[in-house]
C-alpha cells in the first residue's frame, strides 16, 4: 500500500475489518441507507489505523500553507470519534497538541473541557473519522471561532456526504476516501423497503 493509499486500497481496508458494510441499514434519524460505515473498526488495528493517519496527513502537507504552520498547529475533533484520527494525526504531522470538544448530555451544545482554551489566533486543524451530516462539525467550528481561533482547513478520514451536507468551502478539506451511498429519507421513499429487504437498525 502507499504512503498516500488510493481510494480503493481504503475501502477495501474498511470492508476488511467490517468497518464499512452493504445491506438496508436505518439510522436513527430514520434515514435509510444501502450502507454503513464506523470507521472505529477500522481504527482499533494498531497498523490499518497507521496507514490511514498517514495517508490523511500526507493529504495534509500538500498544502504549503499548512505545512508551514505545522509546529503551531493544534488539531481539534469531537469526541469520540474523532480523537483516535486527532492523536494518529499529531503523531504523524508531528504538530502542537491536540484538544477536542464533547457533549456530557444529548441536545446540549458542544465545549471543550476545562482548561482546554484557544489562543487568539492559533490555527486550527479540525478533524473527524467521517463527514456525514456536518452537523457536529460545522458546529465545533463556530465553537472554535467563537473562542477567537483560526480554522485553516478540515481533514476527515471518509467523506460520506448525505443530500444535505454542507459546504465548508473555502476552507481546504482533506479526505482520503469518498463514498457514493444511497441515502432515502423514510421507508415510503426507500427502494430497499420496496424490494422487500429487511433493514437493520444502526445507532450512529
Amino acid at each position: 500500500m502507499q504512503l498516500v493509499p488510493t481510494h480503493d486500497e481504503v475501502v477495501g481496508l474498511l470492508r476488511q475489518t467490517g468497518a464499512l458494510r452493504g445491506g438496508h441499514f436505518v439510522y436513527p434519524d430514520g434515514l435509510h441507507s444501502d450502507q454503513y460505515l464506523q470507521v472505529a473498526l477500522a481504527m482499533r488495528y494498531f497498523q490499518h489505523a497507521k496507514t490511514l493517519s498517514v495517508g490523511l496527513t500526507r493529504k495534509v502537507r500538500e498544502n504549503t500553507e499548512i505545512r508551514a504552520m505545522i509546529p503551531e498547529l493544534s488539531i481539534v475533533a469531537p469526541a469520540t470519534g474523532g480523537l483516535p484520527v486527532a492523536y494518529g494525526m499529531c503523531e504523524a504531522l508531528r504538530a502542537n497538541q491536540v484538544y477536542w470538544a464533547e457533549r456530557e448530555i444529548p441536545n446540549e451544545p458542544l465545549r471543550f473541557r476545562q482548561f482546554l482554551q484557544q489562543v487568539p489566533g492559533e490555527p486550527v486543524l479540525l478533524v473527524d473519522d467521517i463527514l456525514r451530516t456536518g452537523r457536529k462539525l460545522t458546529e465545533l467550528r463556530n465553537l472554535v471561532q467563537s473562542n477567537g481561533a483560526d480554522v485553516v482547513g478540515l481533514a476527515v478520514m471518509i467523506y460520506d456526504p448525505r443530500p444535505d451536507t454542507p459546504s465548508f468551502d473555502p476552507l481546504p478539506f482533506f479526505y482520503l476516501a469518498k463514498l457514493d451511498a444511497n441515502y432515502w429519507k423514510d421507508e415510503t421513499d426507500c427502494e430497499l423497503c420496496r424490494a422487500g429487504v429487511a433493514p437493520v437498525k444502526v445507532l450512529v
